[in-house]
C-alpha cells in the first residue's frame, strides 16, 4: 500500500477544544483504518506543525477523502505528502533516460 505522511496544524477551534484532542486523534485513527488504511505512527510535535501521522492507505483517493473529511471538521488544517521508500525511489531512478 502507498505510504502517506500527514502534517496537521491546529485551528483556533482545535486549540480551544484541545482537551478533546486525544479522543479526536483516536477517532481519526479508527476512521483511517475503516477506510482500509494502517496507522504506522502518530506524533504530537513542536514547531511549525502540531501533529505528524504516518500511515498506509489503499490509494490516493482514500487518502484524499480522509484529509478532506478531517479538515471539514474544523479542528486541523492538513497537508498530505505521498511518501516513497528507498527501494521505490531506486526503481523510479532506474527508469530515468
Amino acid at each position: 500500500m502507498p505510504t502517506y505522511i500527514g502534517l496537521y496544524k491546529l485551528t483556533d477551534q482545535g486549540i480551544k477544544n484541545i482537551k478533546e484532542g486525544p479522543q479526536r486523534v483516536e477517532e481519526g485513527m479508527k476512521a483511517w483504518e475503516a477506510m482500509g488504511g494502517k496507522v504506522l505512527g502518530f506524533y504530537t510535535v513542536m514547531g511549525e506543525y502540531d501533529y505528524v501521522a504516518i500511515g498506509e492507505a489503499p490509494n490516493d483517493e482514500a487518502a484524499l477523502t480522509f484529509a478532506l473529511a478531517l479538515g471539514a471538521q474544523g479542528f486541523v488544517r492538513t497537508t498530505t505528502l505521498k511518501a516513497f521508500t528507498k527501494e521505490e525511489f531506486a526503481e523510479i531512478v532506474k527508469k530515468l533516460p
